[in-house]
């Protein structure tokens, strides 16, 4: 069932839910996933960022392509916030189905060559692309926040019909009120549903959503139903992972992995089911 994120998240987009893209960093947190999704029936995107590559090696790319053909849900391997081209040929070469190339730092015209650069390239060896418009604010060090991204720069929807034009990439990462990272308590979350409702109509191709941990569940729901397909959690499942991962360890005769990792991914499963429902794509695998 391995597969590209186009083919996914088209059927997402027509079904109107969202596939959940879950960043994982170790081989246990892969697997957790992956039986989550497959518990519920869902699509998945497996998200992995450059420095989860470089944690992972790309040696084991393989053995997780092996693993997504074996499943019975839909996956697609997501190189997740490629900076620049040489990531992007980095990504096909090692088997990656789905890339995201973000250069929504640049300039607006230099976002559009290097996303158009990635399709032309991606698309030549059927990967597909996703690219980012406006920033996604940052709220701590998370390595997928952009260097300088402290504050938000919200989508225009004129300019996404003419990104999406000029580029021809598969889905777009919209800036609409996320913060990639956790949320400290004097922050509240607030999403522009309104200005995801004009990007939806402006550009009907699939839309995704970045720092999607910590965001109040109604506002995430209701960002689906008008037109989100993808959202990355990356936070809300590490910080479970580990925290989880300390309490074990508590215990200090515990020394091998068998006793060590499956009550931390059982605890990041619990999150995940919770956001795979929210997302409404439990059960969405018999669609493809």
């Amino acid at each position: 069932m391995l597969t590209t994120g186009k083919k996914i998240l088209d059927v997402a987009n027509e079904a109107n839910f969202a596939v959940p893209a879950f960043n994982i960093s170790d081989w246990a947190m892969f697997n957790g996933i992956v039986e989550i999704s497959e518990e519920t029936n869902a699509p998945l995107l497996v998200a992995i960022h450059p420095d989860e590559v470089s944690h992972i090696r790309h040696e084991l790319i393989p053995a997780i392509r092996e693993r997504a053909h074996t499943s019975c849900v839909p996956i697609a391997i997501h190189w997740d916030h490629g900076a620049d081209i040489p990531q992007m040929l980095t990504a096909l070469r090692i088997g990656f189905t789905s890339v995201m190339i973000d250069g929504s730092m640049l300039p607006f015209g230099e976002n559009i060559a290097i996303s158009r650069q990635t399709v032309e390239i991606a698309h030549a060896v059927g990967v597909s692309v996703e690219a980012e418009l406006g920033t996604i604010g940052k709220m701590d060090e998370d390595p997928e926040a952009e260097a300088g991204a402290d504050v938000i720069l919200y989508t225009d929807p004129d300019e996404a019909v003419t990104f999406v034009r000029e580029t021809g990439v598969d889905s777009l990462a919209v800036a609409i009120g996320t913060y990639h990272g956790l949320y400290p308590p004097t922050l509240k979350p607030e999403l522009k549903l309104d200005l995801l409702q004009k990007i939806k109509a402006a550009v009907g191709i699939p839309l995704v959503l970045h720092g999607g941990s910590g965001n109040p569940d109604d506002e995430i729901a209701q960002a689906v139903k008008l037109g989100v397909n993808k959202i990355n959690i990356s936070s809300d499942i590490k910080v479970v992972y580990h925290n989880k991962m300390r309490e074990v360890l508590l215990e200090k005769g515990l020394r091998e992995p068998n006793s060590i990792q499956p009550p931390c991914i059982d605890a990041l499963k619990e999150v995940a089911a919770h956001k795979i429902e929210l997302f409404d794509a439990a059960g969405k695998a018999k669609l493809y």
